[in-house]
């Protein structure tokens, strides 16, 4: 998009709108509950560890440290840089110099907050004590879970990260050096053209509309270098479907339909050839097909870390047992079994909600009833809805925005833009408003 383009696209709403979608959209709108300016903070000696210095740790922390008065918060995560995970899908397709999504994490720890910068590798939770890998152990009153989840590679024979970027071996998640090698592989794959596999696990996966999102914009960067048509896209999906909301998954694969982007469903990448650039899939009968490829994004399924896996506060029983995902109540947030943990973010085993929007809108809940339980209290925030939102990138300029909840209704935030319309006003949220957003929602301030 050129920037005359983008500037006459831009004139087209008024400071009004812009305004609105400031305030209303995914990631922006707000939860009005404990943490009001004018009410006390709330004395206790109470000590509160988070696992995790993501968005929803960080979110946690700082909420924490403003409405507490006299708590020990310890943040235990060796992590230096902050890295906008939303972003990644804007460097590997082009977008956004890879720059953009890193960040210093001291930048967004609050004040008088410990920090702990090793990675906890075990958690007791009848004694109450977090173990790091330095064997530090960190006693708990309170525990809040903000793991994120673990990108499972290994369930990908012959996958090699380290590899990304070469061999037409593109995928977004891993990090944003991954992210801008994926985008070097789209690069020089769009401009001959060829075979592309596009593919999409069956476990649960945080940002689900990346997978959609990279296939959309691989379309759009094939037809503007002119090599669409000497290029096959083929979505392979695991499951029955390309995303879990019905109305989305018809609107995406109707516009696939118009684009001759095929999808096979029930077909689970299992192996890759790198160097031959091969890849393996599975059907639901076990049964293999082996494909060549000059381009493939190979998404990973995806699992709770071993921290949190192998520990007793994972969930034991029925299908989300074998990813091993925080057992939390799906409106409180509140773990069902041990009532002094929460858990926010990636690490859920609630049905919805592995986005930065889910974050958004639950940080203030789980605090709100994290702070209830520090006070002997019965839990009083209002019951987490699952809100998820995907700014679903369509080509360059254009997206859908789809916001639903736990229910898979459409939930849409924003007086005039329709869910299922791509819109440029959409593209502009994704591309310019939302890391503003992400780092008010990071430093407790929405």
């Amino acid at each position: 998009m050129t920037k005359n383009s983008e500037n006459k696209n831009r004139q087209a709403f008024s400071r009004r709108q812009m305004l609105a979608g400031m305030v209303g959209a995914p990631l922006l709108g707000s939860v009005a509950i404990h943490g009001s300016p004018a009410k006390a903070a709330l004395k206790t000696s109470a000590r509160i560890v988070v696992l995790g210095s993501g968005l929803g740790g960080l979110a946690i922390s700082n909420r924490l440290a403003r409405e507490l008065d006299g708590a020990k918060i310890t943040i235990v995560d060796r992590k230096e840089i902050h890295n906008y995970q939303p972003g990644y899908t804007l460097v590997g397709t082009g977008i956004w110099p890879v720059g953009k999504v890193a960040d210093r994490n001291s930048e967004f720890q609050p004040s008088g907050v410990d920090w702990v910068q090793e990675m906890a590798v075990e958690v007791d939770p009848d004694a109450q004590v977090v173990t790091t890998d330095a064997a530090t152990k960190v006693p708990y009153d309170f525990l809040v879970v903000a793991t994120g989840l673990h990108l499972d590679f290994d369930q990908i024979e012959g996958m090699d990260t380290k590899m990304i970027g070469s061999h037409g071996l593109g995928c977004v998640y891993p990090s944003p050096q991954a992210a801008e090698a994926t985008w070097n592989a789209m690069d020089q794959f769009r401009q001959q053209g060829g075979e592309a596999l596009m593919t999409l696990p069956a476990t649960p996966l945080k940002c689900a509309g990346a997978p959609l999102k990279v296939t959309f914009m691989l379309d759009d960067r094939l037809r503007q270098a002119g090599t669409r048509d000497k290029s096959k896209v083929v979505f392979h999906s695991a499951i029955g479907n390309i995303f879990s909301v019905p109305k989305v998954a018809e609107n995406v694969v109707a516009r696939w339909e118009k684009k001759d982007i095929p999808v096979v469903y029930h077909s689970k990448l299992v192996a890759i050839d790198i160097g031959a650039r091969r890849a393996t899939f599975a059907n639901q009968d076990g049964q293999r097909t082996e494909l060549g490829y000059d381009f493939i994004h190979a998404v990973p399924p995806m699992r709770a870390p071993d921290v949190i896996k192998n520990s007793p506060l994972s969930i034991k029983e029925g299908p989300m047992a074998a990813g091993g995902w925080l057992e939390v109540d799906k409106h409180t947030l509140q773990h069902k079994r041990y009532p002094n943990v929460f858990g926010i973010g990636d690490i859920n085993g609630t049905p919805r909600g592995k986005t930065a929007a889910t974050v958004k809108k639950s940080a203030p809940i789980v605090v709100a009833n994290l702070l209830d339980a520090i006070a002997g209290k019965p839990l009083s925030a209002p019951a987490f809805d699952g809100y998820t939102s995907c700014p679903l990138l369509i080509k360059e300029g254009s997206a859908l925005l789809v916001e639903f909840d736990y229910e898979g209704r459409l939930v849409p935030s924003l007086p005039g833009i329709e869910p299922l319309q791509d819109s440029y006003m959409a593209w502009l949220m994704k591309y310019r408003l939302l890391k503003p957003a992400y780092i008010a929602v990071a430093k407790g301030r929405v």
